[in-house]
């Protein structure tokens, strides 16, 4: 039962990284509500840190995730029957107002079923799909642009692309300017994790995803070894991202016979401490930029997977990792699926570690990109956009 004057809003996303843009979000509207003597209620399709946020979860995304088409495909059943859950919450207990985070395929069919079935209720998406990077037709754009009656972009060319196909964007910068307004101290870092201070250490981000620990860890454990080889003292960090994937995490680690450990609890401390941080393509690597640790980035689907992404869809952009991006130029290292070696990989990691000029280039280039990314206030910016929304609603 919602008490009168009550407003709710219903949030949905996917994957580690939109749960998190999700929490600082729902932090964000709940703090400019209060602002506002506005009485608010969030509910979401997302994960733990959104519902630790203040969010009623209706239903946890994070075990649903895939990048791929044959990855997608143990998923496509829970998928589908959340689907149906949400239609009937929808009904049930409409919201005021929706907002899609990512997630692009769930989120393009949610966002349709609204617009059909409930053309009152406002669709708000905020970062949305990076179409503007590897959009395979127009008509998947126009489709996100036709399910949104406003759209909410981190970045200036995601809001200069969607806006060219008609959109109401208001452009906010990336809300992990607001996690990260300065650099961690890797100093303390370090001394938190019981680390010395002239340790050399390689922090290893393989996986948010159960796909990835079979098609990308064993490529990160084997680079890893390879630099053992070539730097005996290095210690190497492991953090989880998702409780389910540590036994495989500490298997893997076991196996390879690196000197090192998992990180459980302070996963923002395993970068901060980190000489070079390897990672898979994602946010992750923006966390990494801000926090000033140089990174080699690098992804791998399945085989198949690939070949019809290479092949038949011709994928083919200059850059993935959104660090590069950012700037427009290649800043950080990418290596993808055939060239996502463990020769190449380490090779690209020992030069960051050697190599001074090698660093200072990236450390510098990572000050171009922050300022590219816009000021901090990014998610109070966003929120106030969104209630904005909402009020004008009556």
């Amino acid at each position: 039962m919602v008490s009168p004057g009550r407003k709710r809003i219903f949030i949905s996303t996917g994957e580690v990284s939109g749960d998190l843009q999700a929490a600082l979000l729902t932090t964000a509207l709940q703090e400019v509500a209060r602002d506002r003597h506005l009485d608010l209620e969030i509910l979401a399709l997302a994960g733990p840190r959104t519902a630790a946020a203040g969010a009623t979860l209706l239903g946890n995304t994070l075990t649903i995730s895939s990048v791929g088409l044959f990855e997608a495909l143990p998923y496509l059943l829970p998928t589908l029957q959340l689907q149906r859950q949400t239609r009937r919450w929808l009904a049930e207990y409409p919201p005021d107002l929706v907002v899609l985070i990512d997630y692009m395929n769930p989120n393009m069919v949610l966002g349709s079923y609204v617009k059909h079935h409930h053309p009152q209720l406002p669709v708000v998406y905020y970062i949305a799909p990076q179409q503007w990077v590897w959009a395979f037709s127009e008509k998947d754009t126009r489709r996100l642009v036709n399910c949104s009656d406003r759209m909410v972009a981190i970045f200036q060319a995601e809001a200069n692309y969607y806006r060219d196909f008609g959109a109401q964007v208001t452009w906010v910068g990336h809300p992990l300017v607001d996690r990260y307004p300065t650099p961690p101290d890797q100093r303390q870092a370090r001394q938190r994790l019981g680390l010395s201070p002239d340790q050399p250490v390689v922090t290893l981000l393989p996986a948010s995803r159960r796909q990835e620990v079979k098609y990308l860890m064993p490529v990160f454990l084997a680079a890893a070894q390879e630099l053992q080889r070539q730097c005996p003292d290095l210690f190497f960090l492991m953090p989880v991202s998702s409780p389910t994937l540590q036994p495989s995490f500490e298997q893997g680690l076991a196996q390879s016979g690196l000197r090192g450990r998992i990180v459980t609890d302070h996963s923002s401390d395993a970068i901060a401490a980190a000489d070079v941080a390897i990672t898979k393509s994602g946010t992750a690597n923006l966390e990494i930029a801000l926090m000033q640790v140089p990174q080699v980035v690098a992804y791998r689907l399945n085989p198949i997977s690939a070949w019809i992404g290479h092949y038949l869809l011709k994928f083919d952009v200059p850059f993935v990792s959104p660090v590069n991006l950012a700037v427009d130029r290649a800043l950080v290292p990418e290596f993808l699926q055939w060239q996502a070696t463990p020769g190449a990989i380490a090779s690209a990691a020992l030069d960051l570690l050697k190599n001074p000029q090698s660093r200072e280039t990236m450390l510098a280039g990572y000050q171009t990109m922050r300022q590219n990314l816009g000021e901090p206030g990014v998610c109070h910016r966003a929120a106030t956009v969104i209630l904005d929304c909402l009020e004008s609603q009556g």
